[in-house]
């Protein structure tokens, strides 16, 4: 044990690997997404993470060679620490510049996030490495996709990160405060968030090159989906052709010279019936959609699904000349089902058009 010690924090080199991680590898799985050290997080206090000398500095996300190294020295507790955040299942997609990771399961938990748009999906859960992310976006107040609210902002504040901002349906606005409160009381300590509430039609601005929009879907309770357009500003087409200083002369005078131009790039529409996928034509344009599949056997009864707002393989196949996306992630299903047999249904009867986009997400 001391011979592995001494080999794990041998040398400058922060590549230097301890076993199946190098140090930088057991440091970033470690804190998570959080790029700030713990000691950092608590100073004043008497903990464990005192023991660990940290450098609060950052340089494009990644903690200098020395905070490595001083993470690097104390193996065992770094070790037990990567085994101790990995406290839910989470997988990963990559799609062309965006990176989809998550997990959903009907009844038990659902949770996506997008790192590169810096936003999240649904709070069924919250794995440690999604604590970095603050803005989310809840489709309904179902447990399995609002249980982890109190966890996550909690989490944020003890480790000195800004007050998340979540936005929900705005008619479980106030429910959602009381149940904050109410944990409060139980936990003596700040629950402090930014709950935002959203109606279909509305529309927020992420950044300079993101917005979200919301539109209508079909469940037991209120409920949204959304859309995340990637926008530009492009040269209106009628000025084409013209020379650049004609260009800024009329962008001088006043006129307006660019015209918006948007791209749908992420839908999540939540649990829906399928009223909520021909809600806006841009569900079905979206780069990346991923939404529900709740169940696919033959023999349950599509009538009483569509009641309690979820769809049914039936329903993704009657819309299979529709979906114009790039990726389309199937998820949600029941708890019932069987990963492998799940799987082999629904890919018997997906046609070929339609199954090469079809990311199922068991």
């Amino acid at each position: 044990m001391r011979e592995k010690r001494r080999d794990f924090s041998r040398g400058p080199n922060p590549t230097a690997r301890h076993g199946e991680f190098s140090r930088y590898e057991l440091a970033v799985r470690t804190w998570g997404s959080d790029p700030r050290p713990p000691a950092a997080c608590c100073s004043g206090r008497q903990n464990v993470f005192q023991r660990i000398p940290t450098e609060p500095r950052l340089l494009g996300g990644v903690w200098f060679r020395r905070s490595v190294r001083a993470l690097a020295k104390f193996p065992d507790f770094v070790y037990k620490q990567r085994v101790m955040i990995k406290n839910l299942p989470v997988r990963t997609l990559t799609h062309k510049a965006l990176t989809i990771e998550g997990f959903s399961r009907a009844a038990v938990q659902s949770y996506w996030r997008i790192p590169e748009l810096k936003l999240g999906f649904d709070l069924g859960g919250s794995p440690w490495s999604f604590l970095g992310t603050r803005h989310w976006f809840v489709t309904h107040a179902h447990l399995d996709h609002l249980a982890a609210i109190p966890v996550f902002v909690a989490r944020r504040r003890m480790m000195k990160m800004e007050p998340p901002v979540i936005y929900l349906p705005q008619e479980v606005v106030d429910g959602v405060q009381r149940i904050l409160q109410a944990w409060q009381r139980v936990d003596r300590g700040r629950m402090v968030c930014e709950l935002i509430g959203v109606k279909p039609g509305d529309e927020i601005e992420l950044s300079r090159e993101h917005v979200v929009t919301c539109f209508p879907t079909r469940h037991t309770v209120p409920s949204v989906g959304y859309l995340v357009w990637d926008r530009r500003k492009k040269l209106r087409p009628e000025l084409q052709g013209l020379s650049q200083n004609d260009i800024r002369e009329r962008r001088l005078a006043g006129e307006e010279v660019t015209h918006e131009v948007r791209v749908p790039l992420v839908c999540y529409t939540g649990d829906t019936a399928p009223a909520g996928l021909d809600a806006d034509p841009a569900v079905y344009q979206a780069q990346v959609l991923i939404t529900e599949m709740t169940f696919y056997r033959p023999e349950h009864r599509k009538e009483k699904i569509h009641k309690f707002g979820h769809c049914h393989l039936d329903d993704i196949l009657e819309r299979a000349d529709r979906f114009r996306n790039e990726l389309i992630i199937l998820s949600h299903f029941s708890t019932r089902y069987l990963e492998k047999n799940l799987r082999t249904a629904v890919e018997a009867r997906l046609p070929a058009g339609l199954k090469d986009r079809v990311h199922l997400w068991s």
